[in-house]
């Protein structure tokens, strides 16, 4: 090894480990996501749509946990009479259970609790913990069909994500980002809001591999911005060091990389260099972002007094429509405590308080601004829940457990068809009868709305042309579209 290896790899050395309060090598580092230089051999796919989009930009509001279908949107009257009786063995017929439910002696129904409305003239039934929501059930894309073949957490939002399973591959934000390019040089094109919600009885851990850009450029990862303090970690100067010396710092780390492109030829050495170019404007770009005190009442009677708390659904909702504002692609929000194996009952109602009239907010706040027809909104969780019981069942409360075989997503704006309902579940939503729409149809979908081609979108990797949709047949629903 040459001496200037052994300086280039020393340096490098330091500056991840010892050095990072002083030149905010942390922030940096979070800015990459975690990427490695081991991506893409070959970019098959150069930035650009392969036709006009409908959707330039995208909030994704996550559900964590798996919302229950029969007590949200799916709703199923018949079963009413069923309480506490069995669920027949020719709707289950051998399906695959979790380890949670499998060993029970019964699998009795489980009606839901809540009543239900007909909501706007498409005549959607909503659950009455939604008033808001009902509003704009005309402005809304209805999917009652969706399905996966994932039972349990991490592999199913892994592959709501990510299209597959396996983790280490690139999620729909980091393509979008991929695919349509930057709008803000001052903030990253994919950012990610994790919102706490009001009851936190039994969350899921989600990581930031969800939101990894695999084996796509690390430019490309979703960053990470926290609720509380600094919305990312070393982004500001540490005391004593002021901006004529960060950026002399910087300079100096540059002329480095740009030695050691020269001889490794390693593309995230320029990923690295852009992403420290970037934690530099984002000192003086995130300060606005923050500052909601420009916001008009108006704004918090739309999203509700909530939005003023840091870190709330409602919150995280109204930041991911000024990042839009300011030129963010896409917006990843997570909502957690989804995930109702008990006490249904007791904690769906907060649930829905949390999410209801900040949706409701955000659709009718983008219509004013005139921005809702570049804005694609996505709202789901990873699967559904069984039209069973887990665990003790009375009328006012009850648990259930996962169920991959049918769920409900919705989405709105960005050329989504307002007012259609897609899909229909059997009485038990147990099984799809008509219309099934997998989460390769559903990503297809989307990358339509984005102006891609999913079967042309793709990566030279490993010797496969990767793509979001992966291997397996997918299709674009086009009764989804306006």
């Amino acid at each position: 090894m040459s001496l200037f290896d052994e300086y280039v790899r020393s340096t490098r050395r330091q500056f991840f480990t010892g050095g990072a309060n002083l030149m905010g090598a942390a922030a940096m580092a979070s800015l990459l996501g975690g990427a490695r230089s081991a991506f893409a051999d070959d970019a098959a796919f150069k930035p650009g749509s392969h036709f006009p989009a409908r959707a330039k930009q995208v909030i994704y509001l996550h559900m964590v946990g798996g919302p229950s279908q029969m007590d949200l949107f799916d709703h199923k009257p018949q079963m009413q009479a069923m309480y506490d009786k069995d669920l027949p063995e020719s709707i289950r017929n051998g399906q695959r259970l979790t380890t949670m439910t499998s060993g029970q002696a019964r699998f009795p129904i489980a009606p839901s609790k809540f009543k239900f409305t007909r909501a706007g003239q498409c005549g959607m039934t909503i659950t009455e913990l939604m008033p808001n929501l009902a509003k704009v059930a005309d402005d809304i894309c209805w999917i009652k069909s969706m399905h996966t073949e994932a039972i349990n957490h991490e592999p199913a939002i892994c592959c709501m994500q990510t299209g597959s399973q396996v983790t280490g591959r690139p999620c729909l934000g980091s393509w979008a980002s991929y695919g349509l390019g930057s709008m803000n040089q001052n903030l990253p094109s994919f950012v990610v809001l994790v919102a706490v919600p009001s009851n936190r009885e039994q969350e899921q851990a989600i990581s930031g591999r969800l939101w990894s850009s695999g084996f796509l450029p690390g430019e490309h990862a979703g960053v990470s911005f926290r609720s509380n303090g600094d919305p990312i970690l070393y982004i500001n100067n540490p005391p004593g060091v002021s901006d004529t010396v960060r950026r002399a710092t910087l300079d100096g780390i540059h002329q480095l990389n740009d030695l050691a492109y020269a001889q490794t030829n390693d593309p995230e050495t320029r990923t690295r260099t852009s992403q420290f170019e970037m934690a530099f404007r984002m000192q003086a770009s995130v300060p606005d972002l923050l500052d909601l005190n420009k916001e008009p009442d108006s704004t918090f009677k739309l999203y509700g007094e909530d939005a003023k708390k840091p870190g709330s659904f409602a919150n995280t909702v109204l930041m991911s429509r000024r990042l839009l504002e300011r030129g963010v692609r896409f917006v990843q929000v997570y909502h957690n405590n989804w995930d109702h194996h008990g006490n249904l009952g007791g904690r769906m109602p907060s649930q829905c308080k949390d999410v209801d009239q900040a949706c409701a907010g955000l659709i009718q706040d983008l219509k004013m601004r005139g921005m809702f027809e570049d804005t694609l909104i996505l709202w789901g969780g990873e699967f559904g829940r069984t039209i069973y019981s887990q665990g003790g069942l009375s009328k006012e409360n009850y648990g259930r457990d996962h169920h991959p075989r049918c769920f409900t997503m919705w989405m709105a704006g960005g050329g989504a068809k307002g007012g259609a309902i897609y899909g229909e579940t059997d009485d038990f939503s147990y099984n799809i009868i008509k219309d099934p729409v997998h989460i390769r149809d559903f990503h297809a979908t989307v990358l339509k709305l984005l102006g891609f081609d999913h079967t042309r979108f793709t990566v030279k990797w490993q010797g496969l042309d990767a793509k979001l949709t992966g291997v397996e047949p997918a299709k674009v629903i086009p009764q989804l579209l306006a």
